[in-house]
């Protein structure tokens, strides 16, 4: 079922108000290899890179309270 007009518009003012995107450059080499990584623990590249920055940022909390 194609969208409405309406819906369009607050799917774009959603991303323009609630997200960020961060463009991020590598070699072909290194995406494939991160890429690969993320299929087979059956995420998206974005959200690999999410939960790797999550992780370690939580790393970096605990290590600063030892």
């Amino acid at each position: 079922m194609a969208l409405s007009e309406a819906q369009k518009r607050a799917i774009e003012k959603y991303k323009r108000e609630k997200t960020h995107r961060v463009p991020i450059v590598m070699r072909n080499e290194e995406y494939n290899e991160i890429k690969a990584a993320a299929d087979a623990a059956g995420e998206s590249v974005s959200g690999y890179f999410r939960k790797a920055a999550q992780l370690r940022m939580e790393f970096e909390r605990e290590r600063e309270n030892i």
